[in-house]
């Protein structure tokens, strides 16, 4: 059963200019916020075959519909079963080559492509459209400033809860709410509020833990606006500071800051990891800078390039990343600044919008 759609046809270019490099004829995408990115298709099932020849999205009989709302000058298939609906699309053409991405293919399904498209070379890729996605578009920056505003909004509503005697999974609960309240289709990502020793994981789970005078607060949150994220970190002092924490704050600020200044298009990503690196590092507190300094943001919450010292990412205009070093000191606390920008030509934007000082709440 098929129907006449449609896509955005510079996205479906600079696919179609990589399909050469990659001695296939046509590209097979199955990561579902690829199959957005290229085609405005938002459920959350399908596939799409990219070629010379071939615009075909593939979807069950739940989607069809939406598909011909949302899709233009791409042909839609509906399937009853995935695997069996991609064979036959194939077999239906001449394509003795097809890309297809590894990642997001399981191997039974692989195994029955294999099996009966025999005549097929089934070529594994991974990350071919990682770049292309990592520059955003107008629009897309659009969405992502708004998500950006939406979250910063709602946790300057949850600031009377960060006190005292609330526990963590209290604090995140209100904020997820708030978030959603103000206009996010979701929250980016399971909300980390992590309080006290809590804080000394990166990505710690919301507990029962209670905020005690003198507790750090470390707070990773973000928005969703039209499949968008945003993601920011704030690190609070509840009560008092003591002088050990004043200080790990002031140096992670330090490291954020510089390697904020070094964001403008041409910079590589392992040189801002290494800004921000070196920075900790002099103070004797590199071991407790455990991840990477930063990530693109876009309609995945990690997604290309990278910002750590193994990566061989570059900085292109458009791209939006984060800033984000830290340090945990295990069986105490941990500090973490983030903020997300926008790369420019020169420089960069700051789409975040709380304030990264040294705040304590009272």
């Amino acid at each position: 059963m098929r129907h006449n759609s449609s896509v955005s046809p510079q996205r479906i270019s600079k696919v179609l200019s990589r399909l050469n490099s990659h001695n296939v004829e046509a590209l097979l995408f199955l990561d579902i916020k690829n199959v957005r990115y290229l085609t405005g298709f938002t459920g959350s099932d399908g596939a799409l075959l990219i070629g010379k020849r071939q615009k075909l999205l593939m979807v069950d009989g739940r989607y069809t519909n939406q598909a011909k709302r949302e899709v233009h000058d791409v042909e839609i298939f509906q399937y009853r079963e995935k695997a069996e609906g991609i064979e036959a699309v194939i077999l239906d053409t001449s394509l003795k080559s097809i890309g297809f991405e590894s990642t997001a293919m399981n191997v039974s399904n692989y195994m029955k492509l294999k099996k009966k498209l025999k005549s097929v070379k089934l070529k594994p890729m991974s990350h071919e459209i990682d770049t292309i996605r990592a520059v955003k578009d107008k629009m897309e920056l659009s969405y992502i400033r708004k998500a950006a505003d939406i979250a910063h909004e709602a946790l300057g509503t949850v600031y009377e809860f960060i006190k005292p005697g609330v526990s963590e999974k209290d604090i995140a609960i209100e904020l997820d709410y708030r978030i959603v309240r103000a206009g996010a289709e979701e929250v980016s990502f399971s909300t980390i509020v992590a309080t006290g020793v809590n804080s000394s994981q990166p990505h710690a789970t919301p507990g029962s833990r209670k905020i005690k005078n003198g507790d750090v607060v470390m707070i990773d949150y973000g928005a969703v606006c039209n499949g968008y994220h945003s993601d920011e970190t704030c690190t609070f002092i509840v009560g008092r500071a003591d002088k050990k924490q004043t200080e790990v704050y002031s140096l992670v600020k330090e490291a954020h800051d510089k390697a904020l200044a070094g964001v403008k298009a041409g910079a590589t990503c392992k040189g801002i990891d290494h800004i921000a690196r070196t920075c900790i590092e002099g103070e004797d507190m590199g071991k407790y800078f455990t991840h990477g300094t930063g990530h693109g943001v876009g309609l995945d919450v990690h997604e290309a390039p990278r910002i750590a010292d193994k990566s061989e990412h570059i900085l292109e205009a458009g791209m939006v990343v984060t800033i984000e070093p830290g340090v945990y000191i295990p069986g105490a606390w941990g500090i973490r600044i983030e903020d997300m920008v926008i790369v420019k030509e020169n420089g960069f934007e700051v789409l975040t919008k709380v304030p990264k000082d040294f705040t304590v709440l009272h």
